[in-house]
């Protein structure tokens, strides 16, 4: 995998007609949480290529370039607040739901990571299924419910038609007016505003972004909102990424200009964070 990321690197460098030898920085989102001492991916069920590997160290070694990583939630997170409808805000959330689960958190304008990287590793929240139950700690009780495999699953026991089981295809059943893929979405929206709500006791932000393969599908916004009425008489203000599957890359470049800046023009004594323009086309 780091020969793959390295080998891209080089690739895409070279598309633009650029000698791969002058990238000073790569920017890298990928699941799991980065643990800033030792480098290494936790809580990545996902990836588990990945081990204990040090990854920005590995791939820097063979790039011959810095190179940064973080979540790549967190990642889509700086990206919905540098160019998306984080814009300006100092406290909100992004939370993606698609293959996984996951939430960037930004309070006082500045991405908040934890002790160890993994605040915002909602995956493990107890919602949805057995938390105790081994089978559902690995990726986490929350993200086996709602994930893609989890809502194909739900379908399939909803009397779904057995041909049919990727997340587009039940959406297309929803819209199509199909009474198992409406309740399988329907639940979706339900147990993700159980999540929604937790996480707002708790950070109290004043907006939740969902984005990611199946949280920046427009359709399933209202449902959420509906059950987060039904939760609280003052529900957190939610809305669906501005950006979509440009979070990330969006993110990844916020992220690469920041470090790329400090390194080339350090700011006496360490001055705050480097503020970076937005974008005039996203």
């Amino acid at each position: 995998m780091i020969a793959q990321i390295v080998g891209l690197a080089r690739e895409l460098a070279g598309a633009e007609g650029l000698d791969p030898a002058r990238i000073r920085v790569l920017a890298l989102g990928s699941p799991g949480a980065l643990d800033r001492r030792t480098g290494v991916m936790a809580f990545a069920p996902n990836l588990p290529s990945f081990g204990d590997l040090d990854v920005a160290r590995e791939i820097a070694d063979d790039l011959g370039a810095e190179v940064v990583v973080d979540n790549d939630v967190n990642v889509a997170a700086l990206g919905e607040h540098w160019a998306g409808h984080g814009r300006g805000r100092s406290e909100f959330v992004f939370v993606s739901v698609g293959t996984g689960i996951g939430m960037g958190v930004v309070s006082g304008g500045v991405l908040r990571t934890g002790a160890t990287g993994a605040a915002g590793e909602i995956a493990y929240l107890p919602l949805g299924t057995d938390p105790f139950d081994p089978a559902n700690q690995v990726k986490g009780a929350l993200e086996e419910a709602v994930c893609g495999a989890g809502l194909a699953r739900r379908y399939a026991g909803g009397s779904g038609p057995a041909g049919r089981r990727t997340v587009p295809e039940i959406f297309a059943a929803a819209a199509a007016g199909e009474p198992a893929a409406l309740a399988a979405l329907d639940e979706e929206a339900r147990l993700l505003a159980l999540a929604v709500r937790t996480v707002a006791a708790v950070l109290d932000p004043e907006l939740v972004v969902l984005g990611g393969g199946i949280g920046s599908r427009p359709e399933l916004l209202e449902p959420v909102r509906g059950w987060l009425a039904r939760l609280t008489a003052c529900p957190t203000p939610l809305r669906t990424s501005e950006l979509g599957p440009r979070a990330g890359l969006l993110g990844a470049v916020a992220l690469g200009l920041r470090t790329a800046h400090g390194t080339l023009s350090p700011a006496p004594g360490g001055a705050g964070p480097v503020r970076l323009p937005v974008p005039t086309a996203v």
